[in-house]
């Protein structure tokens, strides 16, 4: 069993990975949010939750501003 045939170039620089709340393989460049800015490239500095989740996430979680009637007053 030769262990450079199993590896390939995709296996090491993991462009692929699966968003822990949704569950879906995706690509990891495109999809995923960069969380530290001054390490580059890393797969280690990318987020564990894809784009949309996070952007769902955030609408649902807003402060909801209550309604008010507010009508000019008649002075």
């Amino acid at each position: 069993m030769e262990f450079d045939k199993q590896v390939e170039l995709g296996h090491l620089l993991l462009s692929e990975r699966s968003c822990r709340v949704c569950g879906e393989v995706k690509n990891l460049l495109d999809d995923f949010y960069l969380t530290r800015k001054n390490r580059g490239a890393l797969p280690s500095a990318y987020s564990y939750e894809c784009k949309l989740c996070t952007i769902k996430r955030i609408v649902s979680s807003r402060k909801k501003k209550p309604f008010t009637d507010w009508s000019y007053p008649d002075w």
